[in-house]
Formats: structure tokens, C-alpha cells, sequence
């Protein structure tokens, strides 16, 4: 969620207080232990972050948060890096270590890192930074010095991460608790009838089956249809702490068990039929309940197409990597650029402008699932979050956007043969990193080497771009 004017000024007014504490303290430290805390060995600095990320990984809350691969590629080097600046920092670095921080502790409120993990990784630093200063310092005063000297400098640093990372998850709270409700509130009455018809239709499929003597096995579980789906990523997450949702998910999961064992149940097939359906009976009241709760609200859409705008974007995506790192299912982002829309403002008109996104806005509608999440980011970008997805399927899908995007003209008065639309899309799978903002790179990077690849197809990112 955006800041507002005021909470830029209020932001902006605690960092200046914390560069300011930055300097009195660096400017006050004796010459001495600065030029002793600068001169320290890299290796030694490189044993300090090992030191830190093998008491992290010995957590087994961290696994959430920090793989094998991250921790040795990408994380330890940037805390080396942290390290250093800290080390070798004078007054005049007040500002970049306090925005140094800031990030820090914004990308930890983003990925909801314990703050007790945190903390315990800055005990670990202290005390291995004190064994260092003993080994490579003969005078015991002078590494006494230094050490607090050091000390308050990772006091300070802790500061401005803890207080950039309570900012972020109160910004990130009153984001979740907002979308929770436009999501309830938006188009609610359709959303019901919609999902009671997936419902009848998985319902009337099974007794269809039944009745022929066709394969049952065939028949999908409940949780892996699109009201599956849907209830799972969207409708749960919406309705939040109510009874209804739990009974929903317990029926669920009662009627897939009972699917799985109809083939063989010989003479017990009606009565685990009769059982099926009277779970899906308490499904469709506990719908109705949860539904009654809701009334339209339309903010938080893109008035030209009718899309979700950014607002809840890191809503979504937090809840996605939360459902993917308990399930195992993966998603994924196409990010979708139209190609050359200037020229279509240019030579046609905004109004043809306006009409080419309302365009790219119907055919997403139509080659996605009601399950999956559609945004316009602003201007000319689009993005999709392809929920329950691998990399390999989501990149059929935007090959299939794209060939359909560029085979369907947009009919424009004046032009006989419409008007050719085209988007240059990037795919990225999530991999497993607890940052959002990191996945939202990687499918940027691949949008934009589709484009430098002539425009109009698609490009998978490979290649991970480095992460703060």
C-alpha cells in the first residue's frame, strides 16, 4: 500500500533523526578504533556471516525464509557487504547506512521474518566480532574499544531494520485487512452464482458418471476444480476467521476422501454418493453465509478495464507464497506489455488507446481461470497471477495470449481490417524466494528481453537478477 503524503514526511523526518544518531555516535568513536574496525581482514569479515547463517539455518523456522543456495549465492555476500559498510563507516556515510537499513528491515517486514531470528543473528555477530577483535588485537584496551564502538553501530543498524520493518508490517496489515474486504464486497452476488454453478456441475458430472457406469477415477477431486481453486486462493482468504470457511475446507476434504474410495466401494456407493452430497450441501449454506455478509464495492479496480490495480498487489502475492511454501503447488506472474501503444495513441487517438487495453483486458478474461488474478499495473502493463502453475504450463499460457492477441485485430472505426495489437510477455515461476518484490524483477526482466528480442512473444526468466 502506498504512503500517504503524511507518512512520507513522517518517514522521511525518522530517518534524518537516524542519520543523525549515525553521526554523533561515529563522530565521537576515537580515531583509533575506526582505523582498527576499517582495517579488519575480509576473511575475518567473511567468517562473521558464516558464522551468522549457520545459527540461522540451525532454526527450522528459517527454512521458510532461507534456502542452502540463497544463503552461500546471495545473502551471505550481501551481508559481508553490510559488514563492511558498518565497519568502515564514518559520519559522512550517516545517510547511506540509515538507508541502508531501511531497506534491510522493509525486506524483512515484506517476507515476515521473525524478528527474534533477527535479533539472535546480531547476538551471534557480537559476540564472534568480540573473539575476532581478541585475536587481531595485542592491546586489550584498544579491542575493548572497538568492540563498543562496533557494538553500537549493529544497536544502531538493528534500530533502523526494527523500525522500517514494524512501519512495513503495519502498512502491510492495513493493506491485507483492506483487500480481504474489497475482495468480499466486489461483484459478490455474481461470485456466488457462479461458484454455486461450478459446484452443480462437478455434482452433476459425478451422478452422470455413476449412472453410465463410466470411469469415477476420472472425475476430478473437488479441490482441484475451479471452486477448488478459487475457495482455496481467493474465497478463504476473503472471508478470513469464520466458521463457515473451516466447515467449507472440512466438507472439501470429506468429499475428496469419499471420491477416492467410490470405485471400490461395490454395494456402498450410494451411500457414500448420499454422503457426498449431503457434504456439498453444507457447502452451498455455508456459502450463502458467508455471501450474506457482502455488498458491492468497487475500489481497488481499474475504472478503463475493470482489472484489479496495484493496490492489492502484494496482498496477493504474499498469500500466494504462503499457500505455495505449505502446499508445494507453485504459480506464477506473466507480465504483459503492449507493444508500440504510443504509435496506437499517436496515429488513432487515445480513445483507440483506451480501447486497445480494454481489448488486452477482455482476452485475459477469457484465457484465464477464475481462480487466477488479473492486474492492469498502469499504462500499458498487465499482469496475470497464474495460481496452481508451473513454469512450463504458464508459459503455454502466455504463448497462447500472445499467437491470440496478435491473430485478433481490434475492431476501430475507419479501419477495415482493425487495428493489430501486440504485447511482448515475461514469465517467472516462483522459485522458493520469500520476496515478492524479487519475483516481480525477475518477470520484468524477461518482459523487457522480449522486447529487446523484437516484441511480440514471450520470454521465460532463467536467470535470477540480484536481490538487495
Amino acid at each position: 500500500m502506498p504512503l500517504t503524503p503524511r507518512q512520507e514526511s513522517d518517514e522521511a523526518t525518522r530517518l534524518d533523526r537516524m542519520a543523525q544518531s549515525w553521526r554523533d555516535h561515529l563522530s565521537k568513536a576515537p580515531q583509533a578504533t575506526l582505523q582498527l574496525l576499517a582495517a579488519l581482514p575480509g576473511p575475518v569479515v567473511a567468517d562473521l556471516a558464516n558464522d551468522f547463517y549457520r545459527a540461522l539455518l540451525d532454526d527450522p523456522r528459517a527454512s521458510r525464509f532461507l534456502s542452502y543456495d540463497d544463503v552461500w549465492t546471495r545473502l551471505k555476500p550481501a551481508l559481508e557487504r553490510w559488514l563492511h559498510a558498518v565497519l568502515k563507516a564514518k559520519s559522512d556515510d550517516a545517510m547511506e547506512l540509515t538507508q541502508l537499513n531501511h531497506r534491510a528491515g522493509s525486506l524483512h517486514a515484506r517476507i515476515d521474518l521473525p524478528v527474534d531470528l533477527m535479533t539472535q543473528g546480531f547476538r551471534i555477530l557480537r559476540h564472534r566480532l568480540a573473539e575476532a577483535l581478541q585475536r587481531e588485537e595485542p592491546d586489550p584496551a584498544l579491542a575493548y574499544s572497538a568492540l563498543c564502538v562496533a557494538g553500537e553501530s549493529m544497536d544502531l543498524g538493528l534500530e533502523g531494520m526494527s523500525a522500517a520493518y514494524v512501519s512495513g508490517s503495519e502498512r502491510s496489515a492495513r493493506s491485507d485487512a483492506t483487500y480481504r474486504l474489497f475482495s468480499l464486497m466486489r461483484n459478490a452476488g455474481t461470485e456466488r452464482e457462479r461458484q454455486r454453478a461450478m459446484l452443480l456441475d462437478w455434482e452433476n458430472s459425478l451422478l452422470y458418471m455413476m449412472a453410465s457406469g463410466g470411469d469415477i477415477s476420472s472425475i476430478s477431486t473437488l479441490t482441484e476444480t475451479e471452486f477448488g481453486r478459487w475457495f482455496i486462493h481467493k474465497g478463504a482468504p476473503s472471508f478470513g476467521d469464520h466458521e463457515a470457511v473451516v466447515t467449507v475446507q472440512r466438507a472439501m476434504l470429506a468429499i475428496d476422501a469419499l471420491l477416492w474410495r467410490l470405485p471400490d466401494a461395490g454395494s456402498d456407493r450410494m451411500h457414500l454418493l448420499e454422503a457426498i452430497r449431503d457434504h456439498l450441501s453444507n457447502i452451498r449454506q455455508s456459502l450463502t453465509v458467508l455471501f450474506e455478509q457482502v455488498s458491492e464495492l468497487d475500489s481497488g479496480t481499474d475504472a478503463l478495464t475493470a482489472l484489479l490495480n496495484r493496490r492489492f498487489l502484494p496482498s496477493v502475492l504474499r498469500r500466494e507464497i504462503l499457500l505455495s511454501d505449505r502446499s508445494g503447488d507453485r504459480f506464477a506472474l506473466l507480465l504483459l506489455d503492449i507493444d508500440h501503444f504510443k504509435t496506437i495513441n499517436d496515429r488513432f487517438g487515445h480513445a483507440a488507446g483506451d480501447a486497445a487495453l480494454r481489448h488486452v483486458a477482455d482476452l485475459l478474461g477469457r484465457l484465464t481461470r477464475g481462480s487466477d488474478y488479473l492486474f492492469r499495473l498502469g499504462g500499458e502493463e498487465f499482469l496475470v497471477v497464474l495460481v496452481d502453475c508451473e513454469e512450463a504450463r504458464a508459459t503455454m499460457i502466455a504463448d497462447q495470449i500472445c499467437r491470440q492477441l496478435s491473430a485478433t485485430p481490434m475492431d476501430w472505426s475507419g479501419v477495415d481490417q482493425g487495428i493489430t495489437v501486440t504485447a511482448s510477455i515475461g514469465v517467472a515461476a516462483y522459485d522458493g524466494h520469500p520476496d515478492y518484490e524479487y519475483l516481480m524483477r525477475r518477470t520484468d526482466a524477461a518482459m523487457y528481453q522480449a522486447k529487446q528480442a523484437g516484441r511480440n512473444q514471450v520470454c521465460v526468466s532463467r536467470i535470477s537478477p540480484t536481490a538487495d
